[in-house]
């Protein structure tokens, strides 16, 4: 499977997040890497605004450029408002759901999870990172996988509150998607409807 292996803290200060997660040279150097990083900053086109909100987002959710565009077409041919709906089909992803129940630390370490057959959907095994999630399934942890430590370190202290659209059963290690996120539910700093004008030239 296709993924982005490269430099994760280069990409997070190139965007000035931490959107991989918490990240200790980031912390310390927010800004842009490179020889000119801390430099006098040059103006950005439209185009290249749009394009940087674009890559923030694949960055964000670990989607390359060809799973992202057919997540847009899909966007476009559902009801609702096309950058929302985006957005909601990148957070009802397998791997994401999986990384928002607490199951693992990173959406990467999610993808992993998902990839070497860890996570059952209704009861079945789906290694698919970019299986979309349908509201009423149930995602758990497989029951000889429950003592990994991966998964036992990142549910502890994890607050299963913070996210509505998922309700966890701590006794079972699984959770239910119950709908799909609101946008104001959803907190990553993206802003979706430059990513729609993007497409739209």
């Amino acid at each position: 499977m296709a993924r982005y292996t490269g430099p994760r803290t280069r990409i997070a200060r190139k965007f000035g997040e931490a959107i991989f997660g918490p990240d200790k040279v980031l912390s310390k150097k927010n800004y842009p890497p490179g020889q000119h990083g801390n430099g006098r900053k040059k103006k950005t086109s439209e185009y290249g605004i749009q394009l940087r909100e674009k890559q923030k987002a694949k960055y964000t959710y670990g989607v390359l450029e060809k799973q992202f565009r057919i997540l847009f077409e899909k966007a476009s041919r559902t009801k609702g408002i096309k950058g929302e709906v985006l957005l909601q089909l990148l957070e009802a992803r397998l791997d994401n759901v999986v990384f928002r129940m607490g199951l693992a630390p990173t959406r990467a370490a999610a993808r992993q999870l998902v990839s070497h057959r860890h996570i059952v959907v209704n009861g079945k095994v789906v290694n698919i990172p970019s299986f979309s999630v349908k509201p009423g399934q149930v995602i758990g942890v497989r029951e000889k996988s429950k003592s990994l430590e991966v998964i036992v370190d990142a549910l502890a202290g994890f607050n299963h509150s913070k996210y509505p659209w998922l309700e966890w059963d701590k006794t079972a290690m699984s959770g239910k998607f119950l709908h799909m996120p609101e946008r104001t539910d959803i907190p990553e700093n993206i802003k979706e409807q430059l990513i729609v004008e993007l497409y739209s030239k």
